[in-house]
């Protein structure tokens, strides 16, 4: 297994901007996408929708339940739940989407309702959904509370599963039949697999079933307490152990992701797999301190290491290197360089060392500034690879571009020598230059995090190319632009605090 690489620059970062347009949601489904556009649903009246048309930039666009006959849950929901629509969850399966959804009544009096449809897309002719009535449901009475359904269609096997529950209860697992999205056993006892959680959803990873759910308290704004936490099985049915051994019915669970500085209450995970070693995973946050403290969608990088997921965080604004995972070397403007602290005398033929060649310890060099040294850079220049010695050729300064759209999750960047207007560009042969700022796609970069924590970067468009490439190390000091390859460390990329 790739190691996980630790790349993120900490020190000259700013935090990074939140998703794009109208992003205010609770207990968000799973992303999932159709024809190129991203969409999720939410707690609410009728279940909201947001969609997006690059999973940047989001709006809202109606609900589903007016596009379902009657505009309301079914009458066989209504009897075992209420009229309420809480968390749903999606999925693709053939030609059907499956949207789960909570109904419940007075807690934990509560069902889960299918509603299935052909289309996501509300302005197809197609667009409608059919009410399918309760997969699962609680009586008020025993330990379960049958609401925030997360949904799993078994890689391995092409079983699909279903879990559900809260903090009125156990979470519970029952199997469904993918070819109609109904239960397979609806008389079959449903299995306890955690406790003291909710908005569980399974996710599977290299002979590995992962059960991620929600603790804590939620819906109070900056003053809520939730986390997400992860176990793990080798079979769907659990146990699902943390990283400690303790058993998720026993309250175990490893932390995935907590509040943290201006994101209160992390909750509602759902996988978005991107594909080529790019995973994201969606959620919300209880309060988002920078939108007035409401609850927001929100998309991260998802990371892996030693067999865990890790909550990876968005790039921000700042000033890296750019270090070529194969070579070591890093990404530089090709002028000539200058040494930090000015050219040392070297030792004199015949050897000899004196107090003159080796000075005593004096105070920190400064960091080298361009101004300092550009004087006789040209114009226009290319980029090369080269070892890293802090020099300001060395020194890109990585910023969104704004009103430039972008992808799930992150903007469109600008890759600039810091203090300069030098740009990274991309040219018609599939090569690299530094140019002067435009805003053109071939200076806009797609900057992706992969799953063992290095980079992929890859311009928007490249003149006279339809195909998508990235930023590829073919040498110790050539870079170029290639296809990416997965399985190769040529297109892998650390960022780093200079």
């Amino acid at each position: 297994m790739r190691k996980l690489l630790l790349c993120a620059a900490m020190t000259f970062t700013l935090p990074a901007a939140a998703l794009d347009g109208e992003i205010l949601i609770h207990d968000p489904s799973t992303i999932i996408a159709q024809a190129g556009h991203f969409y999720t649903y939410g707690t609410g009246n009728g279940i909201p929708i947001l969609e997006s048309d690059d999973g940047w930039t989001w709006r809202g666009s109606g609900s589903l339940m007016s596009a379902v006959p009657g505009g309301k849950a079914g009458p066989e929901v209504l009897a075992r739940g209420g009229s309420n629509t809480w968390a749903p969850d999606v999925i693709h399966i053939g030609d059907q989407y499956f949207v789960y959804y909570s109904a419940p009544a007075t807690q934990p009096r509560s069902a889960i309702g299918l509603l299935v449809g052909r289309t996501l897309d509300p302005s197809s002719p197609e667009y409608r959904w059919e009410d399918r009535g309760p997969v699962a449901w609680s009586d008020g009475v025993e330990d379960s509370n049958a609401i925030d359904p997360g949904v799993l269609l078994d890689p391995t096997d092409g079983r699909l599963w279903l879990t559900y529950g809260s903090y009125f209860g156990y979470i519970r697992l029952v199997e469904l039949d993918p070819k109609t999205g109904l239960r397979r056993h609806p008389n079959r006892k449903p299995m306890n697999i955690a406790i003291n959680s909710e908005a569980s959803i399974p996710i599977y990873r290299d002979g590995w079933y992962y059960l991620l759910v929600t603790h804590g308290s939620c819906c109070q704004g900056a003053n809520s307490t939730y986390n997400i936490r992860v176990g793990r099985s080798r079979k769907i049915t659990g146990p699902y152990l943390d990283n400690m051994g303790v058993d998720m019915i026993e309250g175990g669970g490893k932390l995935f992701a907590a509040s943290r500085g201006r994101h209160i209450g992390p909750g509602h995970f759902g996988l978005l797999d991107l594909g080529q070693g790019v995973q994201k995973f969606s959620l919300h946050y209880e309060a988002d301190l920078d939108h007035g403290g409401v609850s927001v969608l929100d998309i991260r990088p998802l990371l892996w290491r030693d067999g865990w997921p890790v909550a990876g965080d968005n790039l921000g604004t700042g000033v890296y290197s750019i270090e070529s995972v194969r070579t070591g070397t890093v990404l530089e403007l090709a002028v000539q360089g200058f040494p930090v602290g000015g050219f040392r005398p070297r030792r004199p033929p015949g050897g000899g060392i004196g107090p003159s060649l080796y000075p005593q310890p004096a105070p920190p060099v400064a960091d080298q500034e361009p101004a300092q040294v550009m004087t006789n850079w040209a114009a226009s220049s290319d980029v090369r690879l080269a070892p890293a010695m802090l020099q300001a050729q060395q020194k890109w300064a990585i910023a969104p571009v704004a009103n430039a759209g972008g992808y799930p999750g992150a903007p469109y960047f600008r890759i600039t020598i810091a203090g300069t207007e030098r740009s990274l560009t991309a040219t018609a042969g599939g090569e690299l230059m530094a140019s002067a700022f435009s805003g053109a796609p071939e200076q806009l970069w797609r900057i992706d995090q992969l799953t063992d924590g290095s980079y992929r970067i890859s311009p928007k468009a490249l003149p006279g190319t339809t195909g998508t490439l990235a930023l590829s190390a073919v040498g110790s000091s050539m870079p170029t632009l290639a296809k990416f390859d997965p399985a190769s460390d040529r297109q892998r990329w650390l960022l780093e605090a200079p």
